[in-house]
């Protein structure tokens, strides 16, 4: 898909601005009129010889190409692909190669439990470049343990592979985040509360799939609603349901999941953080916009938003859910027209948690078309560009 050419005087006037020269310290190195610049950054005067272009990158100190908006790669997009591919390597490992290693002692369960707890914080802090490192680790030594007593730190194993399919949705690695939500489903079997854990992640996965709500039904079914714990469980099963409907089009069926979540979710309150789910009414409120949004209904999505960032709860929820909401509320802004506010809660996402903005390909796909338009606030320019998007 071609991206819509910016200006390129708009991407000069950043540049410049990133090198600290002022207009008429940039003009004495170019030869040119302070005027000249001006009129070349405002889009008045155009940039068409090839020499021209080649002198003002050489001052800029950048490739031309990057000048042009050419074959520029998003910093960290290298480190993120080699992050990617160890993970892999770790995912494609089998029981029978763990069997094999016994040159070292296999970590002890509460070692493990620790290591895993560390991913799942890393996580929630939106800290992922620091998690593609961490989880090549994790994963094979929660497979070497699971080799050698399958039932010893079970859960552990359950948790390392929905971590992982939770960071790798994010990176928008869909086949290898089914692959680790469907281990982590495989070593849940047979207990129900680890396979509802399991399902959630699957949920993530498999959201654009009609096929996968009825999956999420059936493990929420098989959760009673007696303790926080269980309530938590069964309320993001529904949720999960509810976004898959909405992704359907199906208003009817994600309203009524929803309500039931919203009841369940009533009786949690907010500021938990049960199975790793963050289940309460804020997050029901949240998952209320995101449903907005897939449905195309941007006014209600904006008011649900506006409404649940003034909730008590919004303050205890982990700083990646909140900064993954604020997407969601920039989609809501664009469906209305109102790129400004669309342009203000990407840069606070980007604030509260640079890694949801810079390593998530759905986002930065997001701040281009905030930042495509002519009226489009400098900052959000300067973000698309320093993301290589436009």
């Amino acid at each position: 898909m071609s991206r819509d050419p910016v200006p390129i005087g708009r991407r000069v006037a950043y540049l410049r601005v990133r090198r600290r020269l002022s207009q008429q310290s940039f003009a004495d190195r170019l030869g040119k009129s302070k005027s000249w610049v001006d009129k070349v950054e405002r889009g008045v005067r155009s940039l068409e010889r090839v020499s021209t272009i080649r002198e003002i990158a050489a001052v800029l100190r950048v490739d031309p190409a990057a000048l042009l908006g050419r074959d520029v790669q998003p910093a960290g997009v290298v480190e993120r692909r080699e992050g990617v591919a160890r993970i892999r390597a770790a995912l494609s490992a089998y029981p029978m190669a763990f069997g094999r290693l016994a040159d070292r002692d296999v970590m002890s369960p509460d070692r493990l439990a620790r290591e895993v707890r560390h991913a799942w914080m890393t996580f929630q802090h939106a800290r992922y470049p620091r998690l593609i490192e961490l989880l090549p680790t994790v994963v094979t030594e929660v497979r070497r343990a699971h080799a050698q007593d399958p039932e010893a730190g079970r859960a552990a194993v359950v948790e390392a592979y929905r971590v992982t399919a939770a960071l790798l949705v994010k990176l928008d690695e869909g086949s290898l985040a089914w692959l680790a939500a469907d281990r982590a489903m495989s070593a849940a079997a047979g207990d129900r509360v680890l396979l509802a854990c399991a399902a959630v992640q699957l949920g993530q996965v498999l959201r654009a799939s009609a096929r996968a709500g009825p999956v999420m039904l059936a493990a929420a079914s098989q959760i009673a609603s007696g303790t926080p714990e269980e309530m938590s469980l069964r309320g993001s099963l529904l949720v999960q349901a509810a976004l898959i409907a909405a992704r359907a089009g199906d208003d009817r069926m994600f309203g009524e999941l929803l309500g039931e979540a919203a009841e369940l979710a009533a009786q949690v309150g907010d500021g938990q953080d049960h199975y790793r789910t963050a289940f309460g009414p804020t997050a029901v409120e949240l998952a209320w916009v995101a449903a907005a949004v897939e449905l195309g209904d941007g006014p209600q999505a904006v008011a649900r938003h506006e409404k649940a960032i003034g909730r008590d709860g919004w303050r205890w929820l982990p700083v990646e859910h909140r900064a993954a909401h604020l997407i969601d509320a920039a989609r809501a802004y664009l469906h209305t027209d109102d790129l400004a506010n669309a342009a203000r809660v990407l840069l606070r996402a980007e604030r509260m948690a640079p890694a949801e903005v810079r390593d998530r390909p759905a986002v930065r796909d997001v701040v281009a078309q905030v930042a495509r338009d002519p009226g489009a606030p400098p900052t959000i320019t300067q973000l698309a560009i320093g993301l290589g998007v436009l």
